[in-house]
C-alpha cells in the first residue's frame, strides 16, 4: 500500500509540473474564436475553461485550431484536453468527458425559399438538403437518420454563407452561434429558425480515455465554480 501511495503521489506531482496543452475550435464564435489580427483565443467557452483551470491551479496554455485538427491532436496524445464536445454516445466512448461546461440549443435554420414551417419527425426533412459542419456530432438519432446532407462546410460561418447563397435548404447548429454569423452578414431578415429545437445540447471538455486524474482535477474545479455562481457570471456577461 505504501508503494502504491508513493506512486500516486509521484504521478500527481508529475502531472502538476507539466503545463496542460488545451485546444478548442478556432471558428466557433462566439464561444471560441481567433481574429485575423491575432491568434489569441477569445470567446465564452475560452473564458469558462480559463476560469476552471485557474481554479484547479494547474499550469496550462490554451490554443485554438480547426476542429478536425483539435480532435486529431487529442487522439494522438499531442494535447491533454480539448473543448467543446457534444455528449453523444460516440464521444463518451472515445474520451473522458467532463461537464457540462454549458448548454446550448441546437436548431434548424432556413430561408423563405423552403416551405417547411416546423417539424415533428426527422422524416419531415426528407425533401430537403441539410447542411452541417464536417466532423460535428449533433444527437444520435439525427446523426443516424437517412437524410440528404451536405457536409462540405468546414465551420459554422461557412455553413451560414452556404444557406444565404441558396446552396443548401436548411442548416443545423447552435442557435446563438448561427444567429451570430447571420448578424455578421446583416442577413437577419433572410433567415428563420424552426420553432422546435433538435436538442438542448450540453457541451463538455474532453480528456484522453483513461486520463482519470486530469479529468478529476477539472471536474472538481468546475463544480466549485458552478456552486459559487462564477460560471453564471461569465455567461451573463456574454449574453449582454
Amino acid at each position: 500500500m505504501r508503494y502504491l501511495l508513493l506512486a500516486l503521489l509521484a504521478l500527481s506531482h508529475s502531472l502538476a509540473a507539466q503545463p496542460w496543452r488545451v485546444v478548442g475550435d478556432e471558428q466557433f464564435a462566439p464561444y471560441s474564436y481567433v481574429t485575423p489580427e491575432s491568434d489569441t483565443p477569445h470567446g465564452l467557452d475560452v473564458e469558462l475553461v480559463d476560469a476552471v483551470l485557474r481554479e484547479a491551479k494547474v499550469p496550462y496554455e490554451i490554443r485554438l485550431y480547426p476542429w478536425e485538427r483539435v480532435k486529431r491532436m487529442l487522439d494522438r496524445g499531442e494535447v491533454q484536453m480539448a473543448f467543446q464536445f457534444a455528449g453523444t454516445p460516440q464521444r463518451q466512448e472515445q474520451y473522458e468527458l467532463v461537464g457540462p461546461l454549458r448548454s446550448g440549443s441546437t436548431v434548424f435554420m432556413t430561408t423563405a425559399k423552403t416551405a417547411i414551417k416546423d417539424w415533428q419527425a426527422l422524416e419531415d426533412f426528407s425533401p430537403y438538403v441539410i447542411g452541417q459542419v464536417r466532423g460535428y456530432s449533433y444527437v444520435e438519432n439525427f446523426d443516424r437518420a437517412d437524410l440528404a446532407r451536405d457536409t462540405s462546410a468546414q465551420n459554422p460561418r461557412q455553413l451560414v454563407s452556404m444557406l444565404l447563397a441558396g446552396r443548401i435548404d436548411i442548416i443545423v447548429g447552435d442557435r446563438v452561434q448561427l444567429q451570430y454569423f447571420v448578424r455578421e452578414q446583416r442577413a437577419q431578415e433572410q433567415v428563420r429558425v424552426l420553432p422546435r429545437p433538435l436538442i438542448q445540447m450540453p457541451r463538455f471538455v474532453a480528456f484522453a480515455k483513461g486520463d482519470i486524474e486530469r479529468a478529476r482535477q477539472f471536474s472538481e474545479a468546475l463544480v466549485r465554480l458552478r456552486n459559487a455562481g462564477k460560471l453564471d457570471e461569465i455567461q451573463q456577461r456574454w449574453a449582454q
